[in-house]
């Protein structure tokens, strides 16, 4: 709203006066920026350094205060109430744009131009200015409270409740001063509320009572939000501090309509507050029915019902009837809800939806102890209002509802239901041809109730509901199809209850009306639940005499039998699938998905791996004999068959490897190398890979199953070990061979090495053993670490062989030398092993400088090295056998030797910590020795 300039006959006679003033530059800067505001047309956006540059100008006009005279004060007055008028104008046109940015913007100007104001308050000249200046930060407020601003709301509140707080109010005589004051204490109210500050907004609410100056209006304002908060409070959680805060913020509402009453001069006042009274005692009732102050509720409701209080007649209101019936319920006084309840059925205001939840909340707490009294309601209501069988299909299913079953409403209203069609009067009223329609739709309604329940699982209710819904089939020959399928699906809800005699007596009848294969799956069934295996199996061959036989109730029957944990019953289902493949019958599944399906039923029970390589073996067989694309299909389909069957295999030999169930494994293995032969090995190399796997796995079991039984291999089965690594190895050769490099992981290719090097070990076969050691020593895979293994085991095992040993230690060695960060702990190890295989194997001189070399080796090593970077307990060990290796030629007369040795051990004992002691003794002894024996 615009705010006209202000001209008044003390401001003329001071306008030669302001006109001196107005050239102050601060004042000139502020008016120029105001024209800039005043000058934005409504297409164009509002610049967002303009309220920056004119608060930054306020800020030091500010600094000059006080200021010199009335004029000066009157000329910033005037520039506020041009900036004000201005910011309206913008108002408006940003109002077309929806700019929640430029409404932000434009907020800041009224601020601005409030904070201008409040410089001038105390201009002279100028009527009522600090209600003007409190009046424009009151109404600032409002902006920054419509855009959640709820801070600088606040802040603009504040500053208009410190302005006028200075004004006597028994002086205030205009009443729409004194609005102000009551609309300043609500805004501010409003938003502490939004600031979640509700102690400071009910303070500031109960502050207000004393700004009412017995008017109606503002009684009417102060009630209004005194509920507004105490609804705001039940929309809450509903917990007990919430409820308590809307009750009483009511109850000052409520009050202060009783107050209001007494002010109001004329009758629409009047109707107004007693309509206001009646709004907030129903929400009174609806709070002391959510916090179970259930006579409380009823207080109110006869209030409100007997007109008490100054209104003109009872309230009729809809709410009402339930509340009071909700109020009883809680009280326990079920013939006053029950009174309630049917008074609410001849009431034409209350709609249909509140009328049904009432009914639902009835039940609810009355439940089967008030089965009777819900049917007795029921069939009054219908009694009373003449009703056809359409009626009393409405009723039925508007009670039943939209619910899906399986919470215990839906169990209630069903009962209620299941009662009502139950009784002989409403199974009268769909008797005959007339009513056929509403017949089949009872029918409908009750049978899609049961389907409800019966996807919820409540199986017990779900029979209830299907019996219920027989009632309204005719008995005769064209709807026997109907009743058979009733039956039926009531042996399916005593299958869910595991009343199984009681199931078995519904199929019975059922297959009486319309034998065929569902009656006599369902049996199976039975059966299978009884754990009576015999007659299941029995029952699978009355299942293929059946006219509508289809073959795949096999399967599904199988798919039962592994459910109920009947594995035998599985069995001989599948079995019999696969009799009419061998018969030569015409079948939709093929035979090896039936051999996929055994295998896969099989393995998911663990321990059943042995019947499982049953069907794997009977499975190669048959590939074997009808060829392996008549087995397994051609295309894409025959590859996926085959990998299946070879992936399978690899994992429950995988599986079986680590239960240690090692036999299995190995044969699990090797008809996994089986299967992936039947594949396409020229298109794809990882298949050729994947044998070689099986292969090597195979033959590991085969190894592990030697340990674990702690009996050797035949003689037979070395020689298929021996055969089975010859195949893999010339796959692995084939692959080398096209010049690429082999795809097999680096520790299958060290497993097949060390297991070729195990097996050929057992029929004597040294040079193929040093053979395939050289040939993994040369490839990618090798490692020092895999050769480190290689050579410890070549001279451990029981077929040691001294020559791959030392082969695979030396090339180790060399690869950890050559590293650029040497494990000298490793290669300590393999010093010493190598100088213990040469010393073991030692035959002539020659291997004599051998292991002199070694030793001469370790010393060159040795040399440079930091302090304990060599093993110092390796260092001791080999200084100190050097030495002792000198005993035997001295013994011999042999000196030269000797002393070799000596030197040897003092060289090496030189450079090893902690040898001080024996080093010294050690060169005292030499220095003797040579003394002793001249030619030394």
């Amino acid at each position: 709203m615009r705010i006209a300039e202000i001209t008044t006959p003390d401001l003329r006679l001071h306008h030669r006066e302001t006109e001196s003033h107005t050239h102050h530059p601060l004042l000139s800067e502020i008016e120029l920026l105001i024209q800039q505001s005043e000058a934005i047309s409504k297409n164009q956006p509002l610049p967002q350094s303009l309220p920056i540059s004119l608060r930054q100008s306020l800020t030091r006009l500010s600094q000059l205060a006080p200021f010199p005279d009335n004029s000066f004060k009157l000329t910033i007055w005037k520039l506020s109430f041009r900036l004000w008028n201005a910011c309206v104008d913008l108002s408006n046109a940003a109002s077309l744009q929806s700019s929640s940015t430029s409404a932000e913007s434009i907020a800041n100007l009224r601020h601005v131009a409030a904070d201008m104001l409040f410089l001038a308050k105390d201009v002279n000249g100028v009527p009522s200015p600090t209600i003007k200046s409190s009046l424009f930060y009151y109404r600032t407020g409002l902006v920054w409270h419509s855009l959640k601003k709820f801070d600088l709301a606040s802040d603009c509140f504040e500053r208009a409740t410190e302005i006028v707080s200075k004004i006597d109010i028994a002086k205030i005589s205009d009443a729409g001063e004194k609005k102000l004051f009551l609309d300043l204490n609500l805004a501010r109210s409003r938003t502490a509320w939004e600031n979640s500050d509700r102690n400071l907004a009910v303070t500031l609410l109960n502050r207000a009572k004393s700004l009412l100056f017995g008017l109606p209006d503002h009684y009417k304002s102060l009630s209004n939000q005194f509920l507004a908060f105490g609804k705001s409070s039940l929309s809450r959680d509903d917990d007990d501090c919430s409820l308590n805060d809307a009750l009483r913020l009511m109850n000052e509402a409520l009050d202060l309509c009783e107050k209001g009453l007494g002010t109001a001069k004329t009758r629409e006042d009047t109707m107004e507050f007693t309509g206001m009274r009646i709004k907030t005692l129903r929400f009174i009732s609806a709070v002391h029915l959510q916090k179970g102050e259930y006579e409380s509720v009823i207080k109110c409701v006869k209030v409100l019902r007997n007109g008490g209080n100054g209104s003109d007649g009872p309230d009729q209101h809809a709410s009402l009837p339930v509340l009071a019936m909700k109020a009883w319920l809680g009280l326990g006084r079920h013939s006053e809800a029950e009174m309630e309840l049917r008074g609410m059925v001849g009431n034409k205001d209350i709609p249909e939806a509140v009328w049904v939840s009432a009914v639902e909340a009835y039940f609810e707490v009355v439940g089967t102890a008030g089965a009777e009294t819900a049917k007795g309601v029921f069939l009054g209501l219908l009694g009373r209002c003449h009703v056809s069988a359409k009626a009393a299909l409405r009723v039925a299913h508007r009670v039943l509802g939209e619910s899906r079953g399986g919470d215990n409403g839906s169990r209630i209203r069903a009962n209620v239901v299941a009662q009502l069609v139950s009784d002989e009067r409403v199974v009268a009223l769909f008797a005959g041809e007339a009513v056929t329609k509403e017949r089949k739709a009872i029918h409908s309604v009750l049978w899609n109730s049961a389907s409800d329940h019966f996807r919820a699982k409540d199986y017990e209710i779900s029979a209830e509901m299907y019996e219920k819904s027989m009632l309204y089939i005719p008995h005769d020959i064209e709807n026997r199809v109907f009743r058979a399928k009733g039956f039926r699906v009531l042996c399916l809800c005593y299958l869910g209850l595991s009343q199984l005699d009681r199931a078995l007596e519904y199929i019975e009848e059922a297959e009486k009306l319309e034998p065929n294969i569902a009656c006599s799956f369902l049996k199976f069934k039975i059966y299978l639940q009884k754990k009576d295996h015999s007659c299941a199996i029995g029952q699978i061959d009355a299942m293929t005499s059946c006219l509508d036989f289809s073959p795949d109730y096999l399967s599904l029957s199988a798919h039962e039998a592994i459910s109920c944990q009947a594995l035998p019953v599985a069995v001989a289902s599948l079995s019999k699938f696969l009799s009419f493949h061998i018969s030569g019958k015409t079948m939709p599944t093929t035979e090896v998905v039936v051999f996929r399906t055994l295998v896969t039923i099989l393995t998911q029970d663990i321990g059943s791996e042995t019947e499982a390589l049953e069907f794997m073996l009977q499975a190669q067989s048959r590939s074997a004999k009808i060829g392996a694309e008549c087995f397994f299909g051609s295309g894409e389909t025959g590859k996926r068959e085959q990998n299946w069957f070879a992936v399978t295999c690899w994992n429950l030999g995988s599986r079986c490897g680590s239960s240690k169930k090692y036999e299995l494994c190995g044969e699990f293995m090797r008809l996994a190398s089986e299967f992936y032969g039947y594949m396409d090995t020229d298109e794809s190399a990882e298949n050729k890979m994947m044998i070689c796997r099986s292969i090597i796995l195979s033959v590991t079991a085969m190894i592990a199953l030697e340990k674990q039984n702690k009996s050797a291999l035949t003689e037979t089965e070395v020689k298929l070990a021996a055969e089975l690594l010859v195949r893999a190895g010339k796959i692995m050769a084939s692959s080398l061979s096209d010049g690429k490099d082999c795809i097999m992981e680096p520790e299958f290719i060290f497993m097949y090495t060390l297991i070729a090097y195990d097996i050929h070990g057992r029929i004597n076969n040294s040079a193929f053993q040093l053979l395939v050691v050289k040939t993994f020593a040369s490839s990618k895979s090798c490692n020092y670490n895999y050769l480190l293994q290689l050579g410890i085991f070549a001279s451990q095992s029981p077929r040691s062989n001294p020559d791959v040993s030392t082969f695979a230690l030396n090339e180790c060695l060399s690869a950890l030398i050559a590293s650029t960060s040497p494990d000298y702990p490793t290669i300590a190890l393999i010093i010493r092993k190598l100088i213990s295989i040469s010393s073991v194997h030692k035959g002539d001189t020659e291997d004599e400088e051998t292991i002199q070399k070694m030793y001469k080796q370790a010393y060159r090593i040795m040399v440079g090295l930091k302090e304990g970077e060599y093993p110092t307990e390796e260092g001791k060990w080999l200084s100190m056998t050097a030495w002792n290796r000198a005993a035997l030629p001295v013994r011999l007369g042999q000196f030269e030797t000797a002393k070799k040795w000596l030197s040897i051990g003092l060289e090496i004992a030189e450079k090893v910590t902690g040898m001080d002691t024996y080093k010294a003794c050690m060169q005292d002894y030499l220095a003797g020795f040579q003394t002793k024996v001249p030619s030394a």
